[in-house]
Parts: structure tokens; sequence; C-alpha cells
């Protein structure tokens, strides 16, 4: 028996290495189709890695912005400024996949002024970006252990300065404790529930109500960014930058 769960346990590691070597060597491939510039062959083995990432709950930020160089060099906008989304979605912090995402949407063809929003929340998101929320998690904790030992020395350090020197550090301390979980909750919410979508086909429109009868208000073009606000059947109800709103066929669009 024992010797059976030892080969069983090896076969397990075995069939885990092989994996893990396979996905390495794609990798490998579908970058060296890219430098090849055989773009069409690079995005269907960067495409496997994505499915197989999201199929084992383990995106790449990394997988979906080298499938978006890929996207775009092969002409497809939409489908590059999709894959930089979900790699901006899991890296907020990026400054690469931030620059080709920018540099994508210059492709595009609709120019959405966005809506004056209050200067704060846009601080406040700025600094949510920064880091993923793993990241925010883990500097969470930390802030979290430097506020414990700030809270011991305040209360068995007899000597007044480092008592002084204990609170007053604390206070900051507990803010960053506070923010860093708020931050990470954030990040972790979008990444859950994920409310936006990239227009996918040339021309998309827009209606009054989930009918095709209906008015139409306004047209979108591909690698337009929408927030999805309802669903109704075979409808997506979104809104965007400017805050129009209106009803759009699901196929025109692809979540993020």
């Amino acid at each position: 028996m024992d010797v059976f769960k030892y080969t069983f346990f090896l076969w397990i590691i075995g069939c885990s290495l092989g994996l893990s070597l396979r996905a390495q060597t794609t990798a490998e491939q579908a970058s060296q189709a890219y430098r090849g510039q055989d773009y069409k062959k690079s995005i269907e083995l960067y495409e496997q890695l994505a499915s197989q990432g999201l199929a084992q709950d383990k995106e790449s930020a990394e997988i979906y912005y080298n499938l978006g160089n890929a996207y775009f060099r092969n002409n497809q906008t939409g489908k590059a400024i999709l894959n930089y989304e979900r790699a901006l979605l899991l890296d907020p912090g990026d400054r690469d996949i931030r620059h080709n995402l920018r540099f994508a949407r210059t492709r595009t063809e609709d120019r959405i002024i966005p809506a004056g929003s209050f200067f704060l929340s846009n601080w406040i998101a700025g600094i949510q970006n920064l880091f993923s929320s793993n990241t925010w998690a883990v500097i969470g904790i930390v802030c979290f252990l430097v506020f414990l030992v700030c809270l011991g020395a305040f209360l068995f350090f007899r000597v007044m300065w480092v008592k002084k020197v204990a609170f007053y550090a604390a206070i900051p301390v507990f803010i960053f404790v506070v923010a860093a979980n708020i931050f990470s909750f954030g990040q972790k919410n979008k990444l859950i529930h994920r409310e936006t979508g990239i227009v996918m086909t040339g021309s998309a429109s827009v209606m009054a109500s989930p009918d095709a009868d209906s008015n139409e208000l306004f047209l979108l073009h591909e690698g337009a960014k929408v927030r999805i606000t309802n669903t109704d059947v075979n409808w997506f109800e979104v809104e965007i930058e400017n805050g129009s709103v209106g009803w759009t066929p699901k196929e025109n669009v692809e979540i993020i």
C-alpha cells in the first residue's frame, strides 16, 4: 500500500510538472511566433494559454498583455483593447499595459469626452489603481503588524517619549491598514463583478429600449469601452463615459 501511495504521489508530481512544462513551451512558441511576425499563430497560442488560465482560475496579466500586442499587430484593435483591459484589471499598476492601451485607443473611431467627476474621486481611484488586490492585501497585513508593534510599545514601555512616538505613529498606520483593505476589496470586486465591456463589432447601434424597432440613440464602434448597467435576455444596457445610456445586443459587446 505504501508503495502504491508513493507511486501515485510521483505520478501526480509528474503530471503537474508536465503541465507546467507544456504551458512554458506554448508560451515560448507564442513568443517566437510573435517575434517572427506570425501574429495569427501567436494569437492562437496565447489564446490557448489564456483559456487554460481561465479554466484553472489562474489568469495572467502577462498573457493578456502579450495577446493584446499580437492582436494589435494583426490590426484587430477591438481584441487588442479587450486584452489590454483584462491585463490592466489584473495588474492595474503596470505602466507598459497602460501605455499600450492608450496607444491602441488612438486607433478607435469614437472620441467620447468623459463627464466631469469630483477630483477627490479621481485621486482616490488613482491611488487604488497603483496596485493589485493581492498587493494591497499584503500592504494591509504589513501595516497591521506595524500597528500591533506600535500598540505594544505604547502599552508596555514606561519611557514617555517612546509612548508618545508609538501613539502618534499608530494613528497613520491604522489609517493605512483601513485604506489598504478598502483598496484590496475594491480591486477584488472589480475582478469578480466585471461590469465593463468592449464593443467588438465595426458599428453597434445603441437603442432607447431592448427592442430592434425602438429609436436609435447613438452609434458605437469597435474598441469603445462601455459599462454594463443592466441586462434583458439578449440585450445589454450600456453607459459610456459621457453618461449616455442605451441598449445594444449582447453580441456587440464582450465583457472584460
